[in-house]
């Protein structure tokens, strides 16, 4: 048991957050911002760390990320000068920059967060897009709530 306890002490103190994106990994930067098969023009803003693996395990995306680290939260005591806002503004600002997309949740903070966001990226020439909301992929229409049908035909894409 020891060595073991060794081995994830040693992996714990390794640890660090990218100074550039946020990510955790033992490299500075991360090995996502050093992957030179990204593509560096598009930020897809997430909430934690847990989101962005969450993104990579699904494959989907394939620029590079920033994590804000929580959303805003005023019974909480999450202030945007909590999160890190204006090292993304300070990012989005780079002219090689063209998309940032919001992953940020469905719920209440989120949304508040995301709305917060896009009003101090409107000066920056990006453009801002979130993930889309709706039915999830084998889900049920009489299984759903409410606000998730309402959101899928608000959503809904022309063939």
């Amino acid at each position: 048991m020891l060595p073991l306890a060794q081995a994830l002490g040693d992996a714990a103190n390794a640890m660090r957050a990218c100074t550039n994106c946020g990510n955790i990994d033992v490299t500075e930067p991360c090995a996502i911002c050093r992957d030179t098969r990204r593509d560096p023009s598009v930020i897809c803003v997430v909430e934690d760390v847990a989101d962005l693996w969450a993104l990579e395990r699904a494959a989907a995306f394939t620029g590079r990320y920033h994590v804000l680290g929580g959303t805003l939260s005023a019974l909480d005591g999450r202030t945007p000068e909590k999160l890190t806002i204006a090292p993304l503004v300070a990012r989005a600002g780079i002219n090689e920059i063209t998309e940032v997309m919001l992953a940020l949740s469905a719920t209440v903070e989120g949304q508040t967060t995301a709305h917060y966001v896009a009003d101090r990226l409107a000066d920056c020439n990006v453009t801002i897009s979130r993930l889309a909301h709706g039915v999830p992929v084998g889900g049920e229409l009489d299984y759903l709530d409410d606000g998730t049908l309402s959101a899928a035909v608000k959503a809904r894409l022309v063939l």
